[in-house]
């Protein structure tokens, strides 16, 4: 079962360290850890780069603001080649970082990205989510409740998650929201705002197995809601100014 999977112990979290391993092999880690779980953070930290050929919300992220302070005039399609790229070595010889065109820890940081990428390295894959699962999750949540209570938040990251394991939805994170007229926040194109750390922190405690919302598939704003039918759902939360039903 998903859920099970998903509220599975997090793996450990590594010193700075733990990362240098040295051509003998060696590897400073957390005491009562092994090297195994070096190499899973090394593998993280690694998968969080972005280079040429990677794909994916991070990468789209990064066009949007390279495009916005005009180092990048290509289209904002999520795909890392050659002109993002360029615009990625425009933007580090600017901001005084190695111009190698890869987005690392560094300029992931001069980008105003530390969370996103704090999120990626940090975290790998969570139970059957990756790390742009993770992402996209946290970029619902901004966007359909930044203004609410932090419980809030984490119920509306349950809600996704709720419906990922119901079969009447669609059996992944993207494929639920991004389900046609699923989301506001897809319709309106806030979906593709930053999500904040609070944000980050609701989807990291939705998927560990928080639910406020005692198994909701469905929320709505009472105030705002103009569907009939909506309204006939079966209420078993209010939190903030949302209503969870099933």
């Amino acid at each position: 079962m998903k859920k099970s999977i998903r509220r599975g112990a997090l793996a450990a979290m590594l010193l700075a360290g733990a990362i240098a391993a040295g051509a003998a092999g060696a590897a400073a880690v957390l005491p009562g850890h092994t090297v195994d779980t070096a190499i899973v953070g090394m593998q993280a930290a690694e998968a969080a780069v972005l280079k040429k050929g990677s794909t994916g919300g991070e990468v789209k992220e990064v066009q949007r603001r390279l495009k916005e302070w005009g180092y990048y005039t290509g289209n904002v399609d999520g795909i890392f080649g050659s002109g993002t790229r360029a615009a990625v070595v425009a933007f580090q010889k600017k901001n005084g970082l190695a111009a190698d065109g890869v987005v690392g820890a560094a300029t992931y940081k001069a980008l105003g990205m530390n969370d996103s990428y704090n999120l990626l390295a940090g975290q790998g894959t969570t139970g059957n989510f990756t790390s742009s699962d993770m992402y996209l999750l946290a970029r619902t949540i901004y966007a359909e409740g930044r203004g609410e209570p932090y419980v809030g938040q984490v119920a509306i990251g349950a809600v996704v998650l709720n419906r990922v394991d119901n079969p009447a939805f669609p059996n992944t994170i993207s494929g639920v929201v991004y389900q046609r007229h699923a989301f506001t926040a897809v319709s309106d194109g806030q979906i593709n705002l930053t999500p904040d750390d609070t944000a980050m922190r609701a989807a990291q405690d939705a998927v560990n197995g928080w639910d406020p919302t005692g198994g909701a598939i469905y929320y709505y704003n009472p105030a705002v809601a103009t569907s009939s039918w909506i309204f006939g759902r079966q209420t078993i939360a209010v939190i903030g100014k949302h209503v969870f039903a099933i």
